[in-house]
């Protein structure tokens, strides 16, 4: 990671009675993951009101690099082990008007295509709400897949 200059953050403790990430078959479930550095929400607040689309995106490549730690947790530090990323599913706290949920998410999808090359390419979906806990700006979830 680090001849990508991207340095993968401590894994973040889960906020309430949930796994950060389930393992079934092939395939690993990691749970929503915010913003958060070392345990700190880092991006509060509402998109395209208190933030702007750039803030948007650095959470939401936060949010990926968090994803990527859970990963690299449950592969016992190999993220080689990921044949594919399956799919990224992301919330975007924003404005009313706010139209760029899609965009926002890019940064994460880029990220997570930067570190994974061919096998990063995934399914998406990208949502806008008017709360997420704690305040936080953007959360994402994903699904990977494990060599056997």
């Amino acid at each position: 990671m680090t001849k990508l200059g991207l340095k993968i953050p401590q894994v973040n403790a889960p906020q309430g009675n949930y796994l950060p990430y389930v393992r079934t078959g092939t395939l690993i479930f990691v749970a929503g993951q915010g913003p958060r550095k070392d345990g700190k929400l880092v991006y509060k607040g509402v998109v395209g009101e208190d933030l702007t689309l750039e803030d948007g995106q650095d959470a939401a490549r936060l949010c990926a690099l968090n994803i990527l730690g859970q990963l690299q947790h449950a592969c016992d530090g190999d993220l080689d082990r990921v044949v594919r990323m399956v799919r990224l599913a992301g919330l975007v706290r924003c404005a009313d008007a706010f139209e760029n949920q899609a965009w926002v998410l890019n940064a994460a999808s880029d990220l997570i295509c930067h570190v994974f090359g061919e096998k990063g390419k995934h399914a998406r979906i990208a949502s806008g709400t008017n709360a997420l806990p704690s305040g936080m700006a953007v959360e994402i979830e994903a699904v990977a897949e494990l060599a056997s």
